[in-house]
């Protein structure tokens, strides 16, 4: 019988920025996007280690009761690249009575995984392209499987804070019949990171974002007539 197993680069247990309450994160390796801001370039490739599905479900199961108000959280990385293990685990959790919500840019589509979690939260990608279609698609799958979505969205000053930008992400907050979108502030706290892993940092020229520039932004968004 062929293992059940996922790459990943690490556990986290104690997260209180991953979702709803306090989380145990599942970091997976692997991403479709690889972002020039991404936080995580560790995950970016699968060069993690390899868990099988009994392993990571004991784990996991072990922080029942520290994170009973939150859940588990799917990050990456992408998860739906290795969707068919995270099928698995989610009905795994769900019978150990865990919910589950993943984290993912919204360019990949399975509908099944979609269905099993509480809710995706779906970071918003406009910092070097324009919205990709297949985001729309996403958002629409979810509607179609009941799956919940948050909308999140990091601003770089000088990048992705203009009009332009932030009227686009209106338009899809509207369509995933949203209210608000929750901008994440641009930080450059992983440049350690793209040191460590000889990778360049291509957003190291670009500012960190303030408060006031979210403040901004929302208020730019709340003004913006579709």
């Amino acid at each position: 019988m062929r293992k059940c197993e996922a790459c990943i680069d690490s556990l986290y247990h104690g997260s209180a920025v991953d979702g709803r309450g306090l989380r145990s994160v599942v970091f997976f390796n692997g991403c479709n996007l690889r972002c020039g801001f991404c936080q995580n370039p560790e995950t970016l490739y699968t060069k993690g280690r390899m868990i099988e599905l009994d392993e990571l479900v004991n784990r996991l199961v072990r922080y029942k009761p520290y994170v009973r108000k939150g859940g588990v959280t799917l990050s990456g990385g992408e998860p739906f690249m290795q969707a068919e293990f995270c099928r698995e685990l989610l009905r795994r959790l769900a019978a150990e009575g865990m919910k589950v919500c993943i984290e993912s840019n919204g360019h990949l589509i399975d509908r099944e995984l979609i269905a099993l979690s509480e809710y995706i939260i779906l970071d918003v990608k406009n910092q070097d392209e324009e919205i990709s279609p297949k985001v729309y698609e996403f958002v629409a799958a979810c509607k179609e499987e009941g799956t919940p979505v948050l909308l999140t969205n990091v601003l770089v000053p000088g990048c992705n804070d203009d009009e332009a930008h932030l009227g686009a992400l209106k338009r899809l907050m509207v369509y995933a019949g949203l209210e608000r979108i929750k901008f994440l502030p641009f930080r450059k706290l992983c440049i350690h990171k793209y040191e460590d892993l000889h990778m360049e940092y291509a957003y190291a020229k670009y500012r960190e974002a303030t408060s006031e520039d979210v403040e901004q932004a929302q208020a730019v968004m709340q003004r913006i007539e579709l």
